[in-house]
């Protein structure tokens, strides 16, 4: 149980910083003609800023299967990435069913929080999940709610908080590092390319993600690789 309580105070600041983000999930997912059950819905079935935000831009076009599959593929699988590095710190009972189940809840926060722990038992994990899963579903709803309440200009202003936390995660360390930066900033002249170019803008949000994201990745691995004995620490 202790362990448990430790995970739950954990969490704590996670939830907190869930909340106001997934508000925006909720207020953009109202403003593109969800219902505020299916945005909580979306919410409690994913657990994903980057990849829920993606998905329902492409949901509210027909039939674009496979850009969903391509995009979510692209976004998401760093968790796959983060569940093998964690996997080297669990204990041994954190085996079979309870890893299928937990590695639902890897999120960047929360992998960030256990992997500083020396061991990450079952009960430690399960409650640093509780505080940012409820965060996150609870956010959506608010949002969602008052997304049918609220005047239009403050809906269309709340809806930047969300890609205002992905600058707040990435401007520090682009100002830290060359590299980064000018990856980020291929990402951006890209994005800006099939947002704005003719021809270019016709190609749907979601392929334009996984080619936007891949051919930084690409970029920034050929030119800027990273030493193994510097991954080793």
């Amino acid at each position: 149980m202790k362990d448990f309580t430790k995970g739950l105070k954990s969490g704590i600041p996670i939830g907190l910083g869930y909340l106001s983000v997934s508000f925006a999930f909720g207020i953009m997912a109202i403003s593109l003609g969800f219902e505020w059950w299916q945005a909580v819905l979306i919410s409690m079935t994913n657990l994903t800023s980057a990849g829920q935000l993606a998905g329902i831009g492409i949901m509210v076009t027909p039939a674009q299967y496979l850009d969903m599959l391509l995009s979510q593929l692209t976004i998401n699988v760093r968790y796959s990435f983060m569940s093998v590095s964690l996997s080297q710190k669990v204990t041994p009972q954190f085996t079979g069913i309870k890893r299928w189940i937990l590695g639902f809840f890897m999120t960047d926060e929360i992998f960030a929080v256990a992997s500083n722990e020396k061991e990450v038992s079952v009960k430690f994990f399960s409650g640093l999940t509780v505080f940012p899963y409820i965060g996150w579903a609870f956010g959506t709803l608010l949002g969602s709610v008052l997304g049918n309440v609220l005047p239009a200009i403050i809906m269309n202003a709340l809806c930047l908080a969300i890609y205002g936390m992905f600058v707040a995660i990435v401007a520090p360390k682009a100002k830290e590092s060359l590299s980064l930066l000018l990856v980020v900033g291929v990402a951006i002249t890209l994005s800006c390319m099939f947002y704005y170019l003719p021809i270019l803008n016709s190609i749907s949000s979601g392929l334009a993600v996984c080619i936007c994201a891949i051919t930084a990745a690409v970029f920034g691995a050929i030119l800027f690789p990273v030493k193994e004995d510097t991954l080793n620490g």
